[in-house]
């Protein structure tokens, strides 16, 4: 991932909650292999929103009012909402990092699974989109 096209930030994503391990492994797959997560993760933007839409389009159980999404120790979403003391300032130094952990909790149940993924830069398209092949 390190050296991926473009690559700026190593992120490793883990769902939790799932009805099965590989339920959750089909929801980090979605989340890790969405433009909109990793151009927002590019734009170090921690924009929980896309990740609760990329986990939805798994097409996989989930509980909307369980899910909860944290950036390291930061919580951005608890309960299907806006998490308590949600800290835009401490969030946005958060994403600033090379490495950054995003966890993602779907429901109650004891699937997990860990992935990993990049971002998605600029520098990605103009290395792919300036030559012919």
């Amino acid at each position: 991932m390190r050296d991926g096209e473009g690559a700026t930030k190593l992120v490793t994503v883990t769902v939790d909650g799932a009805v099965s391990d590989a339920s959750a492994k089909v929801v980090a797959r979605t989340i890790c292999e969405s433009p909109l997560v990793k151009t927002a993760i590019a734009g170090e933007d921690a924009n929980w929103g896309r990740i609760v839409a990329a986990a939805g389009r798994a097409d996989q159980p989930l509980q909307r009012d369980m899910i909860a999404v944290r950036f390291g120790d930061l919580w951005a979403a608890k309960d299907g909402m806006v998490a308590p003391g949600y800290n835009e300032a401490a969030m946005s130094a958060y994403m600033k990092r090379p490495e950054l952990e995003i966890a993602v909790t779907i429901g109650p149940g004891a699937g997990h699974a860990r992935m990993y993924t990049c971002d998605l830069t600029k520098r990605y398209v103009e290395i792919n989109g300036d030559y012919r092949s």
